[in-house]
């Protein structure tokens, strides 16, 4: 499970920090989508070679 309270910042640094710019944002999230792709691209690797080899785990 994800811990969604790993970020430990204050709430007024919060608030009074400049909001993200849309080319901020848009980097993000393609650094975000790029590792879950490298991580679904691992485990179809994965699942494939057990496949291959006739094992069958989860």
């Amino acid at each position: 499970m994800i811990n969604n309270y790993s970020n430990t910042a204050q709430l007024k640094d919060l608030m009074t920090a400049p909001p993200m710019t849309a080319e901020q944002h848009a980097e993000i999230m393609r650094k975000r989508n790029e590792q879950r792709r490298k991580i679904e691209d691992a485990r179809e690797a994965r699942q494939a070679e057990r496949e291959r080899c006739g094992e069958r785990w989860t």
